[in-house]
């Protein structure tokens, strides 16, 4: 499979700068296509049925830093990702903006430079950064295709709450997973009226949701590693769930990675009884799901891995066919966009 495969056209008018006030909802039913509201959505489930939710919250790694001697020139955007011994930084920039002599100015007096190039990139950092100077200095990671469409690279007050879950509990995702932003607590209410069963894992979103595919044979992509936790808990509900022949719902790709990961043995059982681990699975046509019964998640970016880990789902012609019939309805995209749900056949 090439990476041509996963591309496909977008009015850029449809992407969405802010959360939607009324979720419209892209239902793929066996191949085909209808439009429901979120509590039409909340109707499909039976009591029994299970829903997974990611309680990972994002962290405000984005930083607007200078490079010594030209203070004058335009800003970098770094974003912070992982923390290594000694003072270094896995970060991801325009480094091809840089001389690997340049210093980089951060704020509150740090400075860095650049050890490693690459995709991603390593800086060394003159002093530690710890959460405090995060959430003094830094913004959240919004996506590079929202703040082209709002023409401000700076993230907005209201992105605070935007751009977070109500459940967002354990820190240090990326980015947000977006298919959850949805859901309210009156939302999750409903659905345990129901008999709908709700379970929570974390997978901290990192490298491996949003890097870009850089070469044109996927079998080629090597996907980073995300790290996952999934309780003793949640597994046993998937258990019980599976028994009685009911359906596990996953709310986004980060969920489905989370189960699929475990499902393919890649978390590793601790005491506890729960499975932690990195996982660097790679999701995409010809995979076949063995947790996943139903996949809500927003509508992604063409030549992504999100977009393979759907068409893996459903199958590459019917992500085309849907991708096609949000467009020509006018759903709006991406990460503060409209929400899409594929049940399986």
């Amino acid at each position: 499979m090439n990476l041509q495969s996963l591309d496909y056209q977008y009015p850029e008018e449809l992407i969405a700068t802010e959360p939607q006030k009324k979720s419209r909802v892209l239902l793929n039913q066996n191949g085909d296509n209808s439009e429901l509201s979120l509590t039409a959505l909340i109707d499909c489930f039976e009591s029994g049925d299970l829903l997974v939710l990611n309680d990972s919250k994002v962290v405000k790694r984005r930083l607007f830093v200078k490079v010594r001697g030209k203070e004058n020139k335009k800003e970098l955007e770094v974003l912070f990702i992982e923390e290594k011994d000694n003072k270094e930084w896995v970060v991801l920039f325009p480094a091809s903006r840089i001389k690997d002599s340049d210093v980089l100015l951060l704020p509150g007096g740090v400075e860095a430079q650049l050890v490693q190039r690459g995709i991603p990139q390593k800086l060394k950092l003159s002093q530690n950064l710890d959460f405090d100077y995060f959430a003094t200095h830094g913004e959240l990671p919004l996506p590079p295709y929202i703040q082209k469409a709002r023409g401000e690279r700076h993230q907005a007050t209201e992105d605070d709450s935007w751009y977070q879950t109500v459940w967002a509990k354990k820190e240090g995702s990326a980015a947000a997973p977006t298919a959850s932003l949805h859901f309210s607590e009156e939302h999750l209410r409903a659905l345990k009226q129901k008999g709908v069963k709700i379970s929570y894992l974390t997978l901290h979103v990192g490298l491996g949701t949003f890097l870009p595919i850089q070469v044109e044979n996927l079998l080629e992509h090597q996907m980073h590693k995300e790290w996952i936790e999934i309780g003793a808990e949640t597994l046993s509900e998937i258990e019980k769930t599976k028994q009685q022949s009911k359906k596990v719902w996953a709310l986004g790709t980060t969920v489905a990675r989370s189960l699929e990961s475990f499902a393919s043995g890649l978390l590793k059982e601790q005491e506890s009884g729960s499975f932690v681990g990195e996982s660097d699975l790679f999701i995409y046509p010809g995979y076949e799901y063995k947790i996943v019964d139903v996949l809500m998640t927003n509508f992604h970016q063409p030549k992504t891995t999100l977009l393979a880990l759907v068409a893996a789902f459903s199958s590459l012609e019917n992500v085309k066919t849907a991708y096609q019939y949000a467009i020509d309805k006018a759903f709006k995209l991406f990460s503060y966009g409209d929400l899409s749900v594929w049940m399986k056949k």
